[in-house]
């Protein structure tokens, strides 16, 4: 494996990437964390045309010629962070999120914000080692096919470098 990931923005043709990594993450981040009923509109069928829809709003890293992880990024939420099992612990996360976290600053958001369920503590870690803060539990609206499914979750932001807050 090569020692950095190369960031660059998705194309369609990664889309079946994006969408085996974003599957195999999700049920590892959330089976047993978040309701039934988020769990039922989650097929893994339904991740290839969500993957494919979020083309213009993913990030990729691409590790020798592969994906390896990406990000999504919705105004000024980032939205999805998922690497490939393989390629966890290798450094490309913090890569991953400092690409979202520019790209929202340079949308001109002072703060960016993401949603983490309570139980998946890998990632609630990892967001605090990288300057995230914690700011409670909340109700998340996550998208699904017939409106919006309530998942308790846990809101952390962060302030953007070199911008002043509202």
């Amino acid at each position: 494996m090569t020692d950095s990931p190369q960031l660059r923005p998705a194309r369609p043709d990664d889309a079946e990437a994006i969408a085996a990594i974003w599957y195999e993450g999700w049920r590892d981040a959330h089976l047993g964390n978040v309701p039934d009923e988020l769990i039922a509109v989650r097929p893994q069928e339904s991740f290839a045309p969500r993957a494919t829809q979020r083309i213009a709003d993913t990030t990729v890293a691409i590790i020798d010629n592969e994906v390896a992880g990406f990000i999504m990024v919705l105004d000024d939420e980032i939205d999805q962070v998922y690497l490939s099992r393989r390629h966890r612990g290798t450094g490309t996360a913090p890569a991953l999120l400092a690409a979202a976290e520019q790209r929202i600053s340079g949308s001109g958001q002072p703060r960016a914000w993401l949603a983490v369920v309570p139980g998946n503590a890998r990632a609630r870690a990892f967001y605090t080692r990288n300057g995230w803060t914690d700011e409670g539990l909340f109700t998340h609206q996550a998208p699904g096919p017939d409106g919006p499914v309530p998942v308790p979750a846990h809101r952390y932001v962060k302030q953007l470098a070199g911008l002043p807050e509202d």
